[in-house]
């Protein structure tokens, strides 16, 4: 069929949820208009105008598909063509097992590659409000930083009050300020090429120090409407995690284990760790560092860590306040509202947390946008997929009277039942269990959806 026989579908948001819905639509032949309201209104948390800039981490964590399940979502979402994973293999930096991406390569490449599409337009205007009623297939991935205006009519039209969390942005220092005579590279067990990180050793009494530094340092204090919101569990500030425990953070992000300093011959008492934030190497991210301590605070505390005593910044922590809705309540099996069908949500704003999680419900809205404009019925994949149970999750699965934002994880895919006179499958057979079923059966759908294509060509 000619693509001009199809009015367009309508992308708002040039995230990586709606940068991924875009191209999946244009892949299936039909016209985009993608509006992004960046550079001509700015964000709190993005910097520059490019098409799915990452505004935290620059890792999509780990990249294992058959122990791991958001490496097993990156392969789904390969076979399935996704343009957010094209070009973040194209971009990839060094991370040990994780897929970890040079930011601005992979927000050139994804901008450069939506621009050169011949049924895509991008429009750079603000959304004020609700999508015209003319428009009849929408996509909104506004991701958690959506424009107040749009955030506030979705919340009319949902009759749901918007759901919030406070999501936070770690540091970027300087490769060329850190000193290389006290922190080392290694990867943690020696993972990928055994040096992708570069770690900052303390011993106990300088943990201590640190400690109590973070404790007593300065923090951003929230206004008044912001003081009730919780943060995402998954990405909590380091200063939330010292409040916990004094150890929270030797267990969690500053780990010691798997790593040797050369110096001692030793496992250090707690260790930093910084991972490759370019392509040039010149920019190193501090790992699950996310805080809230004032700009001043960070340069001072950060200084204490061995190895960064004389550390420049390129980016400073930060946090912003992300929107999500109750998509259980609000969202049908295929994404639309269900007081209003012609209006599909995508990204974080339905309720998934991290990268590839949004990108993966863009690219699921794309495929059932095109869909419906080619005549068909739209195909949700399989519940034992990695997309399908995160689907399945955020529209129906979940409990909605305590609905959360959620990261892919095994245990939302069915569990393996074994066949009669089959004993059950040892622990550490499970998850690559899981994971040859889930891509077996990715192939079958993919294969029933491309026939219904074929048939209505």
């Amino acid at each position: 069929m000619s693509s001009a026989k199809f009015a367009p579908v309508h992308v708002v948001g040039g995230g990586l949820a709606g940068s991924e819905a875009a191209w999946q639509i244009a892949q299936r032949g039909v016209p985009v208009v993608l509006h992004e309201m960046r550079p001509q209104r700015k964000t709190p948390a993005h910097q520059t105008g490019g098409l799915a800039e990452l505004v935290c981490s620059n890792s999509f964590r780990s990249d294992d598909p058959m122990n791991n399940a958001v490496g097993l979502l990156h392969a789904e979402m390969r076979r399935c063509d996704s343009l957010i994973l094209r070009c973040g293999d194209a971009h990839r930096v060094p991370a040990g097992g994780a897929l970890a991406v040079d930011r601005h390569g992979f927000s050139d490449a994804v901008t450069a590659a939506l621009e050169a599409h011949p049924l895509i337009e991008i429009q750079r205007e603000e959304i004020g409000g609700l999508p015209p009623s003319e428009w009849d297939s929408v996509v909104i991935a506004t991701g958690p930083l959506t424009s107040p205006a749009l955030a506030e009519a979705l919340s009319d039209l949902s009759g749901q009050e918007g759901l919030a969390f406070f999501d936070a942005i770690a540091p970027i220092v300087h490769r060329e300020s850190i000193d290389f005579g006290t922190a080392w590279f290694q990867s943690r067990y020696d993972k990928g090429s055994g040096k992708d990180y570069i770690n900052c050793p303390m011993n106990q009494e300088q943990y201590a120090a640190f400690i109590d530094a973070i404790l007593a340092g300065e923090k951003t204090e929230f206004r008044e409407w912001e003081k009730d919101t919780p943060y995402f569990e998954g990405c909590l500030p380091i200063e939330v995690m010292a409040e916990r425990g004094r150890d929270t953070l030797r267990y969690g992000p500053m780990k010691p284990v798997g790593l040797i300093d050369p110096a001692t011959g030793r496992e250090p008492y707690a260790v930093v760790q910084l991972r490759q934030d370019n392509a040039l190497a010149t920019l190193f991210n501090m790992v699950g560092f996310q805080t809230k301590l004032k700009y001043g605070e960070q340069v001072r505390i950060f200084r204490m860590i061995p190895g960064l005593e004389q550390a420049e910044f390129a980016r400073l922590g930060g946090i912003h306040r992300n929107t999500f809705i109750n998509s259980p309540k609000v969202l049908d099996d295929l994404l639309r509202m269900k007081n209003e069908p012609r209006l599909r949500l995508a990204g974080q704003i339905t309720g998934v947390e991290g990268y590839v999680e949004s990108a993966a419900v863009g690219l699921l809205a794309g495929r059932f946008a095109a869909a419906e404009r080619l005549g068909e019925q739209p195909l949700p994949p399989p519940l034992t997929t990695a997309l399908g149970a995160l689907l399945n999750h955020i529209t129906g699965g979940a409990n909605t009277e305590t609905f959360q934002p959620m990261n892919i994880n095994f245990g939302l895919l069915p569990p393996l039942e074994p066949q009669p006179g089959q004993k059950r499958l040892k622990k550490r057979d499970r998850k690559p269990a899981l994971a040859q079923r889930a891509l077996d059966e990715l192939e079958l759908w993919l294969n029933q959806a491309d026939r219904i294509v074929e048939a209505t060509a």
